[in-house]
């Protein structure tokens, strides 16, 4: 799968919004350095209790889905992250047509403590977390990511 193409200013737009909530300083790093800042930056909102700013949540899931998708590339489990994003991913069986075998869904919180490791796929199964259907929808091998 082709990784979407970052829009620099986009995501640099998006992380200061979310740096300046969180009362800290606007990002002076590398560009290389923005996705992950974003994902950092999203995480601490979440830390404090705070809602993160909408569009660096949004960047930080794609971001992360997009990293899985690279790193299993396949169309076998769709994993869905409503309303930001979702990727098809593992190599497998695939399907062409309606809703598909393998499906991974959760909200934007749970799908960022999972793929920088802050939960594992146990806890967040155990906690509710994720619905996960079909006989290949455990992406456990995956994460973190």
């Amino acid at each position: 799968m082709a990784t979407r193409k970052i829009d620099e200013e986009k995501v640099r737009t998006a992380l200061d919004a979310q740096l300046i909530a969180l009362d800290e300083p606007g990002f002076d790093g590398p560009v290389s350095a923005l996705p992950d800042a974003c994902v950092s930056a999203v995480l601490a909102a979440y830390d404090r209790g705070l809602k993160p700013e909408r569009e660096a949540a949004r960047f930080a899931v794609r971001y992360l889905l997009d990293k899985l998708a690279t790193a299993a590339p396949g169309r076998t489990v769709e994993v869905r992250v409503p309303p930001y994003a979702a990727v098809q991913a593992i190599a497998g069986p695939r399907h062409t047509r309606g809703t598909p075998p393998n499906v991974v869904e959760m909200d934007g919180r749970t799908w960022l403590e999972l793929a920088t490791g802050r939960v594992s796929w146990a806890e967040a199964m155990a906690k509710g977390a994720v619905l996960a259907s079909g006989a290949r929808a455990d992406i456990s091998d995956f994460l973190p990511v």
